[in-house]
């Protein structure tokens, strides 16, 4: 600004001293120079913004997409939070196996809109069904076929419809596979489709009891397909280790933390976790067409993190021109990003990078804890025992996506971390090597019930 400021002052002691007709061909001068810097200005911000502007596009004009595959009670595919207008390419439902289209009515009240479908769609569903309906963002499945309306949150839940709302919350541009069940057979199922790039579950045994659960079909979805598994920790303090939707080390265990709060962990929220996420959301009901709540629980800091990771690989793609999703040992090499760079260099990510960079971009609040919130304070000797690596929210996105990109590497860990952290990771390896048995290479590595974690 200084300069400014003298230029004009030396520019008014020569006014001073120039005659009439001399200050005219100054000013002339200096018109026609600014023109000129104004023009090639224009032109380089012309340039830079079409540079920036500039969406991948496929052949068909089509962009870069991340498929997202919810697996809970059911989707309420009415609701305005899960609309519109674009309208899904044939190859993309044909790549998800869609066998069937309901045209749902979108228009009138919950109740209406279901009244109106429900000869039409609804009361003809099965469970070999994979059905798109046209003006939301929702494919949807139910392969277990044991609910009283197949995909469709039933009016007595609304925990799937939640679930959804915050993945969309972190992504809205996320395609939803959305897959109603809570089987290691309905979480194979998205597993097994090649397009999908993370499964996102909250659900399990009550206290991270040591049971079986869906721990198959997350494996073979990260060890087999390449992958990504996001899985609530259990509401309760209980270590995630050995939870079998949070602890296999194949998955990202999730707990919560309290985001805009004081940013310190939920008391009610797994303990040892990989993260900890935003606990309390205000997300979509599922018995109308504009209404939200106010809830709280693992079962929601899981898939708001699934969203932020499709948003990480949704923006990778367009980046290196990656017209797909998933991770097909077929035709992707297990990659989840798969393209080309500026300068024409095959750029590929896999599971093991993403994992790596979200670990990286994690972090610990500093000491603020609000003794009337209900949360506990982290502690600055090993946090990683209460909350995993730390925390991750909205913030972490671009961190994320420069140090994949390598535009700006995220620095190390501290040594202590790293060692809780390893530590974590070997009980994992250790436990799930041992029970269940686990034959697939690892190197790469308030309840309402049983079901959900809320």
């Amino acid at each position: 600004m200084a300069d400014i400021f003298d230029a004009t002052l030396i520019a008014e002691e020569v006014a001073h001293s120039m005659s009439r007709k001399q200050l005219l061909a100054l000013a002339i001068v200096i018109l026609l120079v600014v023109s000129l810097v104004a023009g090639i200005a224009t032109l380089g911000d012309s340039s830079e913004q079409s540079k920036t502007s500039d969406v991948f596009r496929s052949e068909d004009g089509w962009r870069a997409f991340s498929v997202v595959a919810p697996i809970d009670t059911g989707i309420n595919v009415y609701h305005d939070h899960f609309r519109t207008n674009e309208t899904y390419p044939d190859w993309l439902l044909d790549g998800l196996g869609v066998n069937k289209i309901c045209d749902i009515t979108l228009e009138g009240s919950w109740q209406e809109r279901y009244d109106a479908d429900k000869e039409t769609c609804w009361d003809t569903l099965t469970a070999s069904d994979i059905v798109y309906f046209p003006g939301t963002k929702i494919i949807g499945t139910s392969p277990d076929g044991d609910s009283e309306i197949l995909i469709l949150d039933d009016p007595s839940d609304g925990h799937g419809s939640a679930v959804t709302g915050a993945v969309l919350d972190a992504n809205p541009d996320a395609v939803i596979f959305f897959v109603e069940g809570f089987s290691e057979q309905a979480v194979q199922s998205a597993a097994d489709q090649p397009l999908v790039d993370i499964l996102t579950t909250s659900f399990g045994a009550i206290g991270s009891l040591p049971v079986p659960g869906i721990e198959r079909a997350t494996e073979s979805a990260v060890v087999d397909y390449g992958k990504i598994h996001t899985g609530a920790a259990d509401n309760s303090p209980s270590p995630a280790v050995q939870d079998a939707t949070a602890g296999p080390p194949w998955s990202i265990g999730i707990a919560g933390y309290a985001e805009e709060g004081d940013d310190q962990k939920e008391i009610m929220s797994g303990s040892y976790p990989d993260i900890s996420a935003d606990w309390t959301q205000v997300l979509p009901n599922h018995d109308d067409i504009d209404g939200y709540h106010e809830t709280s629980g693992t079962s929601f800091a899981t898939p708001r993190t699934a969203g932020i990771l499709s948003l990480v690989l949704e923006s990778l793609r367009d980046e290196y021109q990656d017209a797909s999703s998933g991770a097909s040992p077929d035709t992707r090499s297990k990659n989840l990003v798969n393209g080309t760079d500026a300068e024409g260099n095959a750029v590929s990510i896999d599971n093991a990078q993403i994992r790596e960079a979200i670990n990286l971009s994690a972090w610990y609040p500093d000491l603020g804890w609000d003794p009337t919130s209900g949360t506990m304070p982290i502690s600055p000797v090993a946090p990683c025992t209460q909350t995993g690596w730390g925390l991750v929210n909205l913030s972490n996105i671009e961190p994320i996506i420069k140090h994949l990109n390598g535009s700006e590497p995220l620095p190390d860990r501290a040594g202590d971390v790293v060692a809780c952290m390893n530590l974590n990771q070997a009980a994992r390896e250790a436990y799930w090597g041992a029970y269940p048995t686990v034959t697939s290479d690892l190197n790469n590595a308030g309840d309402e019930g049983v079901r959900s974690r809320d």
